[in-house]
Formats: structure tokens, C-alpha cells, sequence
């Protein structure tokens, strides 16, 4: 069988705690760090597996960076978007986490 197989429709993230979150694979393509990550002609063992595991994010700020991704995907095409809410003792680490992730631009 070729080695050219469809990638997964949804991928894992990992946090440095070791929990996981299993997303769907296009909302987390607003971030270029993990869409690198994926790219089938990558080489990554990322994309090989359709796992990321980010070390440096606790499971809490990867559970609020997941819930944006989804958040993202829902709203793409909307023009009245609610705010989504990030509980102050979160907010550094989740702003570390997006610029990270490059979801700033």
C-alpha cells in the first residue's frame, strides 16, 4: 500500500501533564506552528502520528487554546461573534500560549 494516505481528520495535542485533547483537524489550522507541524510532506513525527505534544503548555491553558480553536472554527464565517471567555489567572499563559502558536496574525 502507497505511504500516501489521507491524514487523519482529527489530531491530538498533547499538554506537558500529559493530558490530551483530540480536535478536529481543520480548526486547529489557524495556527501556522501546528499546521507546519502537520504537513504530510514534513517529515515531522508529528504529522507521521497526528500528535503534537507541547511541553511547555499546562493541560489548563491547552484546554483554553483547544476551546479557541473550536471557537475559531465555528464563528470563520460569522460577522457577530460573541467574546469567549478566559478566566484572569490564565490570561498570560494563554497569550504566551497563542504567540507561540502564532495566532496573533
Amino acid at each position: 500500500m502507497a505511504s500516501t494516505q489521507t491524514p487523519s481528520k482529527y489530531v491530538t495535542l498533547v499538554s506537558g501533564d500529559g493530558f490530551e485533547f483530540v480536535v478536529l483537524r481543520e480548526a486547529t489550522m489557524i495556527s501556522p506552528i501546528i499546521k507546519g507541524m502537520l504537513e504530510p510532506r514534513s517529515q515531522f513525527a508529528e504529522a507521521r502520528d497526528a500528535r503534537c505534544v507541547f511541553q511547555e503548555m499546562s493541560a489548563v491553558v491547552l484546554d483554553k487554546v483547544v476551546e479557541y480553536f473550536h471557537y475559531w472554527y465555528r464563528y470563520r464565517n460569522s460577522e457577530d461573534v460573541p467574546d469567549m471567555d478566559i478566566p484572569v489567572e490564565i490570561c498570560l499563559e494563554v497569550l504566551a500560549a497563542a504567540d507561540y502558536l502564532g495566532l496573533d496574525q
